[in-house]
Formats: structure tokens, C-alpha cells, sequence
């Protein structure tokens, strides 16, 4: 990496946003490229707080939340396949796949976080979602990702159980609400340049050097 200062990205993003995955994806490559070091943070947004337990079809759910058609939806899974395959992550979507409430994966994130696995326990859920299909609304299915990171199975159990996360991950929620954060992925440069959406590798590697050279400057 160059001399030049390691850029800080805050990420507001959910576990169930495939956005989220490409964006971030897009970019770490574009900061790889250009050879310029990242401090990630990772914070929480819950596309479906109101969500029950068990889930809802996932097809189904952006249908009557969004209106998308089939035809969409096949289109939509198709594009965000490819464009996963070309930066290294599998969505492996299917008609019965699910989208689930993720407070509880969000609870592990800021507990792995404490820990300092957070971009680990990130990286291990979108996995578990988008490529598994897990229910990560699971306190079972999530003790096994944080075991698969390496963290104790058994802590993240009686960490749930405890409810020593659920304040703080809502306190989180509701700060970046209160910053105007409606939708994900929203990625602060800085401290203080706001981008939102998955902007494309060509965009992050404009945004990097320009933060680069300006504090060069």
C-alpha cells in the first residue's frame, strides 16, 4: 500500500442486501487496485424490522414490498449472480429461499465487533445467507457462524440469551436513521463524504484517489 493515509469507510448495511455485498466488494477490489488501505466499519440497518419469525418467501416479499414482477425478480437474480461471480461471492438464490428478520444477526456483528471480528462475522453472513441460504435469524445457525470465524460457539448462545447486544444495535439502527440513512448500502468516506447505493469499482476508485490526494495535499 502507498504512504498515504488508510482511508475509513463506515458501511450502514444489512446482512439480506445483496447491494451490500456488491458493494463492498466493488469496493475493496477498486482499493486493492489502486493499492490504497481501507479501516471498515460496519454498521446496522434492518431492511424488515417488523418481520415475524420464520420468515417469508422471498420472492413473495419483494413482490408485495416492492411490486416486483417474476419476470423482474428472474432478471434482478440473474444480474446480481453474475456480477457476485465476477467479484468472487456466490448467490445462490432459489424460488423457496427466504428473507428473515436480521436483529439477531446484527447482535453478533457488534459482539463479534467487541471482539475484533466484526468484518470477519460481516463477511461469514452474507455467506451464510446469500450462498447457504440459512436462516440467519437463527440463534443456532449464528452461534455456527461465529464458530466458523473462530469465536466460542457457546459465548455467542449466552450472549443472546442475555440480551447484552439488542441495546446497542439499536441505538446504532437509530443514530444512522437520525443521519438520514433510508437505504442501504450507505458508505461514509472519511467521517464525512456520504455515498449511497453500490456505486461501481470505476466510482469507489475515483472516490479513493480524490480522498487520497486531498489529503496528500
Amino acid at each position: 500500500m502507498h504512504d498515504a493515509p488508510t482511508i475509513r469507510v463506515d458501511i450502514v448495511s444489512d446482512v439480506v442486501c445483496p447491494w451490500c455485498v456488491i458493494g463492498y466488494r466493488q469496493l475493496a477490489k477498486a482499493a486493492r487496485d489502486a493499492q490504497i488501505a481501507l479501516d471498515i466499519h460496519w454498521h446496522p440497518f434492518e431492511l424488515n424490522p417488523q418481520m415475524a419469525e420464520g420468515g417469508e418467501n422471498l420472492r413473495e416479499h419483494l413482490a408485495a414490498k416492492y411490486g416486483t414482477t417474476l419476470e423482474g425478480s428472474i432478471k434482478a437474480r440473474a444480474r446480481l449472480t453474475e456480477m457476485g461471480a465476477a467479484l468472487g461471492f456466490t448467490f445462490n438464490y432459489a424460488d423457496d429461499m427466504r428473507m428473515y428478520n436480521t436483529f439477531r444477526a446484527h447482535q453478533l456483528i457488534d459482539w463479534a465487533t467487541e471482539l475484533g471480528k466484526g468484518h470477519e462475522m460481516k463477511q461469514a453472513l452474507f455467506e451464510a445467507f446469500f450462498t447457504r441460504r440459512a436462516d440467519v435469524s437463527d440463534m443456532q445457525v449464528l452461534a455456527d457462524a461465529a464458530a466458523g470465524i473462530g469465536l466460542n460457539r457457546a459465548n455467542a448462545l449466552a450472549m443472546f440469551q442475555s440480551g447484552k447486544q439488542a441495546d446497542s444495535v439499536r441505538q446504532k439502527e437509530q443514530f444512522w436513521i437520525g443521519q438520514g440513512i433510508q437505504g442501504v448500502p450507505a458508505m461514509v468516506f472519511n467521517q464525512r463524504h456520504l455515498v449511497t447505493g453500490a456505486q461501481g469499482e470505476e466510482n469507489y476508485a475515483r472516490i479513493l484517489l480524490h480522498l487520497q490526494d486531498n489529503r496528500a495535499a
